[in-house]
């Protein structure tokens, strides 16, 4: 899993909790990384997984909670980091669309190495889009924080039904825009 996703994560704990919570959920697990990560690296999974269970510990908040907070935080984060993925969009739908055509592309052309999740969309009418979410890692709740987060940033009110599996590494989501 590329380094930026435990950056920004750890980010946001020390912006949302405290940096002395996010020191405590690095030094109480065992990580082979030792929690030094670059936003270019490459890590394992689980230690994201272990950072947001320590996390939830700390908080009494359960992990999917977390996790999809996560999400909502990451999309803003990538609209400040990487604006020009979002130019040529003006809308949930739009944007959603372009995940797996542009954004993943690119990413894949400066980081041949890294492992992306799959973002298959269908657009059912002019107010109702599915996109179904496949990936290796169980990470279907930060799906679901970064579409509700794609949704806050344009301002669209979507409803957004949930079927997540198990697993969590396979989900759909029906998105409805409300009149």
């Amino acid at each position: 899993m590329k380094g930026i996703v435990f950056t920004e994560f750890l980010e946001m704990v020390e912006n949302e909790f405290s940096y002395e919570v996010a020191d405590k959920i690095i030094e109480e697990n065992s990580l082979s990384s030792d929690g030094a990560y670059t936003s270019v690296g490459n890590y394992d999974n689980k230690e994201l997984i272990m950072l947001v269970t320590s996390l939830g510990n700390h908080t009494d908040t359960p992990v999917d909670e977390l996790v999809h907070a996560y999400g909502k935080y990451l999309l803003n984060r990538f609209f400040v980091l990487f604006p020009h993925f979002f130019d040529s969009v003006t809308n949930t739908f739009d944007f959603l669309d372009t995940i797996d055509r542009h954004v993943h592309i690119e990413v894949k052309k400066l980081y041949n190495d890294t492992e992306l999740p799959n973002f298959e969309t269908i657009r059912i009418s002019p107010k109702k889009m599915q996109m179904i979410y496949r990936s290796g890692n169980p990470f279907a709740c930060l799906a679901e924080g970064l579409i509700e987060g794609a949704c806050e940033h344009f301002k669209e009110k979507i409803t957004i039904q949930s079927d997540i599996k198990p697993d969590y590494q396979t989900a759909t989501f029906t998105l409805t825009k409300v009149a």
